[in-house]
């Protein structure tokens, strides 16, 4: 792992800052570049340069969650995400995990949790960086190089729902979505349904956070790609109801 990695601390608690940049300070290889107690004031201090945030998803102004969407759709997908928080409701972790955080550490925790999940941060990183300097370049890759002196990447992994039951999203398929759509909102719809209980278009984009309009485009999408399966509910007046959950998985 390459020395210093940058961190910053984003919570609205002073004490929890405090705290937590003193924890970080102590392990080897690490330090605190900022802090942050607002999801405006995390994403502005991003901007100067950051490896790791340290984020809480109860921010005021913008969530945790917000700012983790944001912050993928940085050139690179912006900097790692360790999640620090005292949430612990299905659709919070499930949206976190969907927005590719390296760990989700639940408040209060100790010294030695956060060490383990930093130590264990450093050998993953520097596992990834061997990986990508070994990797062979592809000739479009090595014409950027030429040109611009960087080289831009697709993860290697795939989003998946949080139980692991279908609804797998390629990096591949994300990376040829239709114009309008991104992959972090597609990853957030997903881990928002169910094999099993099927939700409404509504209850979908309050579980993201999203526009109904805009849960509807990717949902439509889902479908469309075979990730969701669609079926109504009719009542005794007026329109049936659209319900959406996920397909079972191909492995089952």
């Amino acid at each position: 792992m390459t020395p210093g990695t940058r961190v910053l601390i984003a919570d609205d608690d002073r004490g929890a800052r405090a705290l937590h940049a003193g924890f970080v300070a102590d392990v080897p290889g690490f330090r605190v570049v900022g802090t942050a107690d607002s999801g405006e004031a995390a994403l502005e201090r991003i901007r100067g340069g950051v490896d790791l945030v340290l984020l809480d998803m109860r921010l005021p102004g913008i969530s945790g969650i917000e700012v983790l969407h944001r912050l993928r759709t940085l050139e690179q997908g912006g900097p790692d995400v360790l999640v620090i928080s005292s949430s612990q409701d299905q659709t919070t972790v499930r949206q976190a995990l969907a927005g590719q955080v390296v760990g989700y550490l639940v408040k209060p925790f100790t010294f030695a949790a956060l060490r383990e999940r930093l130590e264990r941060y450093a050998a993953d990183r520097e596992r990834r960086v061997a990986d990508e300097r070994d990797r062979p370049l592809a000739q479009s890759e090595i014409d950027r190089l030429l040109s611009t002196g960087t080289i831009r990447t697709a993860p290697a992994t795939s989003l998946r729902d949080g139980r692991g039951a279908g609804g797998t999203v390629s990096a591949g398929s994300a990376a040829a979505l239709p114009k309008g759509l991104a992959a972090p909102t597609l990853a957030q719809v997903v881990a928002a349904l169910d094999p099993v209980v099927a939700l409404t278009g509504a209850e979908v984009a309050a579980a993201c956070g999203i526009s109904r309009a805009t849960a509807n485009r990717y949902l439509t999408h889902l479908v469309d790609t075979g990730v969701i399966h669609l079926s109504h509910r009719y009542g005794k007046r007026g329109r049936p109801q659209v319900l959406y959950r996920l397909a079972p998985s191909p492995e089952r």
